[in-house]
């Protein structure tokens, strides 16, 4: 057993819970800190997505205007643009301070993935058509740039190396690497099962990726393995902290999982959730992390145990409140 100093073997964590939702949460996403905070946006099977403020888990609003489960939302770094990708056949982007639809996005299948660029000029999305598609969305009426390659359904689609290439994982599968330009695949790495999750890491060009019981880790731009880690139950999402330190990760024991990055050593696990984790996140300062759950909530949990930051106050040991 790792050592723990007798402070954090008295802090309990207490994670805040969101609720809201009706159904089962399935993807979620952070914006970068602006002005006003950081934020949080989850896409929901009740086709609902809300959006919350980040550090306390506070609900700002839903976006309100899609006609089915919604299985990916995102926000721009600057949380003024936010995008959903369903199963009603569209992707919507909206105005994410009014919560306005700004742009709905036919498609020809179920929408399971969106991205904007850095600039929030384009978007990128991803789903059971197999085909990824670039809109201009300042030429909303103009056709999307499509790559094809994928012979399954494409989960997730990001943006890496300064929105030069893009990162896809699919039920093929596969991740393959595309150029931008070319709309290429630059390099393709084959699982013996589907991947279940992707996160990319700009700083240091990380990706993150789970299948079965293994969280990977592998350099973006090459996509060549940087370690792998197995974890005790199937692996549904997991998140590397900013530092780089540690990571997190849940699945289907609804047990949250967190490890030393450089060891690879098991650090803590918590249980709150009341179904298999789908998603989780770390906030862009680290100083907690999200989950999203088939129970249909949302949970938020501390970095640093005991830490006085949003709605946690720092209550010492023996103390009483």
């Amino acid at each position: 057993v790792p050592y723990r100093s007798p402070v954090s073997m008295a802090m309990r964590q207490t994670p805040l819970t969101c609720s809201g939702h009706t159904r089962p949460v399935v993807d979620l996403a952070f914006s970068g800190i602006t002005p006003y905070g950081y934020f949080l946006i989850s896409a929901c099977k009740d086709g609902k997505p809300m959006l919350r403020q980040g550090d306390t888990g506070d609900w700002i609003g839903t976006f309100l205007g899609h006609k089915g489960a919604v299985w990916g939302a995102t926000l721009n770094k600057e949380a003024t643009k936010a995008a959903t990708a369903a199963a009603d056949f569209t992707a919507k982007v909206w105005d994410a301070v009014t919560g306005d639809e700004v742009l709905t996005l036919a498609h020809k299948h179920i929408v399971k993935s969106v991205n904007f660029t850095q600039d929030s000029n384009c978007l990128l999305t991803g789903g059971n058509d197999k085909v990824l598609r670039i809109y201009d969305l300042s030429k909303p009426e103009a056709e999307p740039q499509e790559i094809a390659g994928h012979t399954s359904a494409i989960k997730k689609a990001l943006w890496c190396n300064n929105d030069q290439q893009i990162l896809s994982a699919a039920e093929d599968k596969t991740i393959r690497l595309w150029d931008k330009n070319t709309k290429e695949a630059v390099k393709t790495l084959s699982f013996d099962a589907s991947v279940s999750s992707m996160e990319y890491i700009p700083d240091g060009e990380i990706l993150v990726i789970t299948y079965g019981r293994t969280i990977a880790f592998y350099k973006a731009n090459s996509l060549d393995l940087i370690k792998t880690v197995d974890a005790p139950a199937s692996i549904h999402s997991a998140s590397l902290h900013p530092e780089k330190d540690f990571f997190v990760a849940g699945g289907d024991d609804f047990k949250l999982y967190k490890y030393d990055y450089t060891t690879r050593e098991e650090m803590e696990s918590y249980k709150g959730h009341f179904g298999p984790i789908h998603c989780v996140r770390f906030s862009p300062d680290g100083e907690l992390y999200a989950s999203g759950s088939e129970d249909g909530t949302l949970r938020l949990w501390q970095t640093a145990v005991g830490k006085t930051y949003g709605l946690w106050k720092c209550v010492l040991p023996g103390e009483f409140t």
